[in-house]
C-alpha cells in the first residue's frame, strides 16, 4: 500500500530553506544577545554545530550584516574569543512619513541606529497627492544619498501617511490630506533616486507602535501575562491615530484599518468633523484644537482610552507625537478620566507613558520595518 502525502508538514525542506532558516537564527541569536556572543557562544545557544555556525558567520560578516569585534584583553590561558555584533555598515532602512504639516526621512542602520534625518515643515493640505509625494521622494533622495556616502547600502524603503492604506499600499484615504486611492508606492518611485527600491506604506500610528515596541517593549510594564508587550500607541498630530500592540503583535485589523481612534464619537453632539459624523475626538484633542485648551484635549482623551480600555484591557497607553511634549499638562485630565470610566481601575491602573521615540516615532518605524525584515531573512539579502 502506498502512502499519500497529506500536508505541507510532511512535504520535504529544501537544503535552501534549511540554511535560510540557520542564516536567521544565527543573526537573530546575536541581535537579541546582551553579551558579545563568539561563534561558539553561537553554537551552544542555538544547537548548531560549531562548523555550521562557523561557515553561516562567514556569509553574514561577507554580506555587511555581521562584524566581528576585537576581542577582550588575553586574562589567562588560551586565545580570546572573537565577539559578534550586527553591522553598522551593511544595510539600513529609509524610513518616511508624511502628515499634514510636515514631511520627514531618516536612514536608520542594522543595530537601529539613527544615521540620517531631515524634516521639512510644510502644511501638506496645500498640495495635491502627486506634489506632496514628489516633495517628500525629494527629501528621502537626500536622506539616501547621504547614507549611501556614509557608506550604507539602503534595502529598501517605507512610508508612514496618516489615513487607511491597502496591502499593496494604495491609500484608500487620508482624510486630513484629503487623499483618496492615492498609489504612494508609484508616485514615490517616480523620484529617479528611489525608483530602484522596494517602496512599502503603512499607517503613521500602526508604525510608530511599532518603532516604540523596538525601544520600550523590554519595559516590564508593557507585558502581558504571556510576557510579551502589550499596548496602545496614541499618535496626536492634527488627525488622532492608534496602533494596538497585542502580545508583541501589531494588530491591524481585518483589512489593515484599526486603530482610527480620532474618529471615536467623545460628546454625540460635538462640533461637526471632516468625517461627516459629529463630536470626534480629534476635534476636541487633535493638534489644532489642543492648542490652549489642554484640560478640554485630556478629558476628550480621557473619555475615549478608557472606553478602549474597557474593551482591550491593555496595561499601558503611550502618548506619542503632539502629547509626548503636552504629557506633563495631559497626565492628570486623562487619568481623571480613566479613573472615573474604567472598570477595573482600583484593580490594576492603566499606566501613561509618554513616547521614547517623540515626533520621530512613526518614520523611526517606518525604517526599522526595512531593517526587519532584512533579519528575518537575511538569505534573501545576500542573494542580492
Amino acid at each position: 500500500m502506498t502512502a499519500r502525502l497529506t500536508s505541507r508538514s510532511s512535504a520535504p525542506v529544501r537544503q535552501s530553506s534549511v540554511r535560510a532558516h540557520n542564516l536567521a537564527l544565527v543573526l537573530h541569536t546575536v541581535a537579541n544577545s546582551t553579551d558579545r556572543l563568539s561563534r561558539a557562544g553561537v553554537a551552544a545557544v542555538t544547537g548548531l554545530t560549531r562548523a555550521t555556525v562557523s561557515a553561516l558567520v562567514d556569509d553574514l560578516v561577507a554580506g555587511g550584516l555581521l562584524t566581528e569585534l576585537d576581542p577582550p584583553p588575553r586574562t589567562g590561558a588560551g586565545r580570546p574569543a572573537v565577539g559578534l555584533a550586527l553591522s553598522a555598515a551593511g544595510p539600513a532602512g529609509l524610513g518616511c512619513e508624511i502628515n499634514v504639516d510636515y514631511l520627514a526621512a531618516c536612514v536608520v542602520d542594522l543595530t537601529g541606529s539613527v544615521r540620517q534625518r531631515f524634516v521639512e515643515h510644510a502644511d501638506q493640505r496645500r498640495s495635491d497627492a502627486a506634489g506632496s509625494l514628489e516633495a517628500l521622494g525629494r527629501l528621502a533622495a537626500r536622506a539616501r544619498l547621504a547614507a549611501e556616502a556614509d557608506g550604507l547600502i539602503v534595502a529598501g524603503a517605507a512610508l508612514a501617511v496618516p489615513g487607511l492604506v491597502a496591502g499593496d499600499g494604495l491609500v484608500r484615504v487620508a482624510p486630513n490630506l484629503g487623499w483618496q486611492d492615492v498609489n504612494a508606492p508609484a508616485l514615490l518611485r517616480a523620484v529617479p533616486e528611489l525608483a530602484d527600491l522596494p517602496i512599502s506604506v503603512d499607517n503613521e500610528a500602526n508604525l510608530a507602535a511599532l518603532g516604540e515596541l523596538l525601544v520600550a517593549g523590554g519595559d516590564p510594564t508593557f507585558l502581558s501575562a504571556g510576557g510579551r508587550p502589550t499596548f496602545l500607541y496614541v499618535s496626536g498630530e492634527v488627525g488622532i491615530g492608534a496602533g494596538l500592540v497585542l502580545d508583541g503583535e501589531l494588530y491591524r485589523g481585518v483589512r489593515g484599518w484599526s486603530g482610527e481612534i480620532g474618529h471615536v464619537t467623545v460628546y454625540p453632539d460635538g462640533r461637526p468633523c471632516r468625517c461627516g459624523a459629529r463630536g470626534c475626538l480629534e476635534q476636541y484633542a487633535g493638534q489644532e484644537a489642543l492648542t490652549g485648551d489642554e484640560p478640554l484635549a485630556a478629558a476628550a482623551l480621557g473619555i475615549a482610552l478608557a472606553a478602549v480600555v474597557n474593551l482591550l484591557d491593555v496595561p499601558v497607553i503611550v502618548l506619542g507625537g503632539a502629547y509626548a511634549p503636552l504629557f506633563a499638562e495631559l497626565r492628570a485630565g486623562i487619568e481623571e478620566e480613566l479613573t472615573r470610566r474604567v472598570l477595573t481601575s482600583g484593580l490594576a491602573p492603566v499606566a501613561l507613558r509618554p513616547a521614547a521615540l517623540g515626533a520621530d516615532a512613526a518614520m523611526r518605524g517606518a525604517a526599522d520595518t526595512v531593517i526587519r525584515a532584512v533579519r528575518d531573512d537575511p538569505a534573501a539579502w545576500l542573494r542580492r
